[in-house]
């Protein structure tokens, strides 16, 4: 976790000399603006190359304390240090550890509250969901990314060989980062507007699935980390992967399980049984169940929750290996849109009708439905699952 923000609660002294002029009060309170001999410079213990490339990073180097970096932006600290741990940052006291960027960001964000175009409440969202978001994908790319291209060298570190690394990757990265985020917000922006009404826009009618490692505990138990991570790596990309291509959304990653979403069942059919298609052709992975369910959910800070999420899960707890699981009401979905026949015998007395007819135009099914005993779930009584595979 990165450090920056300051105590919430404390307020810049206004008076540090005592009321008979003397300098006493100063001894119990000290100004945020004075340096104490006491508190170590948070630079004199650090790798100077370590300094070298954060401010490479940051674009400049350290120069205020939080009270000096929110008296600067123009914002009460309390504020600043709510949007601070909203990023993700950690408390620092009173070092001197933050930069103009800092500032900026903070007078931009506090900006938009004063202008009335964001509630307090709604920028700290704002600062949470970023700061979470990228939080992650540093990880990501300093553990998955620079480490395997800064293998330490004859005479040099891994520290050494970082800083030029990085300095011909950021500014490639800074302006991929920003056209991805352009795109999705793109996407998701056409999404609100589609949507049919303002509570659409929150409380909105979606298929969501999980897909779930069969025995992932015993591996665990049973492969070197390296070797896990591997795997874990490789589900989620082929999760991933399979449904960006056919147009659902990926919610989030959860080592041995993968949570995703899409606007219609028959997406959402195909994506789940596409996950299971593809797994089972790689040997080097475990079985795979999914469940999915179609209802009312709702959606916040890029995640879903709501009883047809919960379902989803339980349906996936409940699957069989290597099949796809679903609830009574997605299954009424694929039917009425014609992606699913109501039993193979309505699908077989359509073709036949179809044939006897001379039109050669039978229904064009791309999923079977089998019903399942009906089931008691904990927390949602009971339900009714179906087996969903592709038909012919």
């Amino acid at each position: 976790m990165s450090e920056i923000a300051g105590s919430s609660g404390a307020e810049e002294p206004r008076d540090p000399v005592g009321r008979d002029g003397s300098a006493g009060a100063a001894d119990s309170v000290r100004s945020p603006d004075t340096e104490s001999p006491e508190d170590p410079d948070p630079e004199s213990e650090e790798d100077p190359i370590a300094i070298r490339i954060e401010q490479l990073i940051l674009g400049s180097d350290r120069r205020y304390t939080p009270f000096q970096a929110a008296r600067a932006a123009g914002v009460p600290m309390e504020l600043a240090a709510r949007f601070w741990r909203a990023m993700g940052f950690a408390d620092i006291g009173q070092a001197k550890a933050l930069t103009e960027a800092d500032v900026l960001a903070l007078r931009r964000l506090a900006g938009l509250v004063e202008a009335g175009l964001l509630s307090e409440g709604m920028a700290v969202q704002v600062a949470r969901s970023t700061g979470q978001t990228t939080a992650r994908l540093a990880d990501w790319q300093i553990d998955s990314f620079l480490e395997g291209l800064t293998e330490p060298q004859e005479g040099m570190s891994r520290t050494e060989i970082a800083y030029p690394l990085v300095e011909l990757l950021l500014p490639e990265l800074e302006e991929f980062l920003v056209y991805v985020w352009r795109r999705q917000l793109a996407a998701a922006t056409g999404r609100v507007v589609q949507a049919q009404d303002d509570d659409e826009m929150v409380d909105r009618r979606l298929a969501v699935g999980f897909a779930d490692l069969v025995g992932f505990t015993r591996l665990t138990r049973r492969l070197e980390e390296e070797e896990l991570g591997e795997l874990v790596e490789a589900f989620e990309t082929t999760a991933a992967d399979l449904v960006a291509a056919h147009g659902g959304r990926l919610i989030k990653t959860l080592g041995d399980e993968v949570l995703f979403s899409a606007d219609d069942a028959g997406t959402a059919a195909e994506i789940g049984v596409r996950l299971i298609e593809t797994l089972a052709h790689d040997e080097t992975m475990p079985e795979l169940r999914v469940g999915i369910a179609f209802g009312t959910v709702t959606t916040r800070m890029g995640d879903v929750f709501g009883t047809t999420v919960n379902l989803a899960s339980r349906l996936t707890s409940i699957a069989p290996k290597d099949t796809v699981l679903v609830h009574s009401d997605f299954a009424e979905e694929l039917i009425r849109d014609g992606d699913a026949p109501e039993s193979e015998a309505a699908a077989t007395a359509a073709e036949k009708a179809a044939a006897e007819g001379g039109t050669g135009q039978a229904p064009s099914y791309r999923f079977a439905l089998q019903p399942m005993w009906q089931r008691s779930v904990r927390g949602l009584g009971v339900v009714e699952p179906w087996l969903l595979s592709r038909r012919g």
